[in-house]
């Protein structure tokens, strides 16, 4: 599978990004990832790419949590190029780290930061020399997700376009108004999309490692949230 074809992730509106200290040198982990809460769903999306030509296919990303250890998984379906991947945010190098696996499951990372509401990884491809780019944007007020991927060759100073894809939420239905109160994930924050309860109470959360979570220790996530709203 060819290394240079590889995704990059435009992160669009200012809105995406709510936190200050998001990106920063030693910040937390999860309140840096959290800049990228909108990625969090289901996505159906059209695909072109310079050689293979058009497809169709899936994405689904939710955060993940093990320990004190927090990351955002992504899965593809029907993708001719990638399986999926996950992106960790790295405290000591001010970096967020996406890991991309190809259909052959081999992987390939790629380290970056969150420029002007963009974010931007790149890597050196070992067997090229080439250098690989991943943007990812999020328009339609949360409900468009588009990744393109581009690649300046070795000796080059221009990048080229290789890949693109255009997704939308899943569920959404453009032209229907949405306004009003959306319900909100009691562990990130995020728009909630399914729900979840304990003592009676029913809760929203924005994905399964959300609800995993949440299954694992409800009172302190209840309670953490509680205290997070007060503020």
């Amino acid at each position: 599978m060819r290394q240079w074809l590889l995704c990059t992730l435009l992160l669009a509106p200012a809105a995406l990004f709510p936190f200050a200290d998001a990106g920063k040198k030693d910040a937390d982990p999860k309140e840096s990832l959290q800049a990228l809460q909108e990625f969090i769903g289901n996505w159906k999306g059209n695909a072109s790419d310079k050689k293979l030509g058009f497809w169709s296919e899936t994405a689904s990303w939710s955060w993940r949590f093990k320990g004190k250890d927090v990351w955002i998984s992504f899965d593809f379906e029907k993708s001719k190029l990638y399986k999926g991947g996950e992106v960790r945010f790295l405290p000591d190098k001010s970096k967020y780290q996406i890991t991309l696996t190809d259909k052959a499951g081999k992987k390939a990372v790629f380290d970056g930061e969150i420029k002007k509401n963009v974010l931007i990884v790149e890597r050196l491809n070992p067997d090229t020399n080439d250098t690989e780019q991943i943007k990812m944007n999020i328009a339609g007020g949360g409900d468009r997700l588009n990744y393109e991927v581009w690649v300046k060759p070795d000796g080059r100073t221009m990048y080229a376009k290789q890949l693109q894809v255009g997704y939308t939420r899943e569920g959404v239905t453009f032209g229907v108004d949405s306004a009003g109160k959306k319900p909100e994930c009691v562990v990130t924050g995020g728009l909630g999309t399914s729900t979840v309860s304990y003592m009676g109470v029913t809760y929203y959360v924005c994905c399964t490692g959300c609800r995993d979570a949440f299954n694992d220790n409800p009172a302190k996530i209840i309670a953490d949230y509680q205290k997070k709203k007060k503020k």
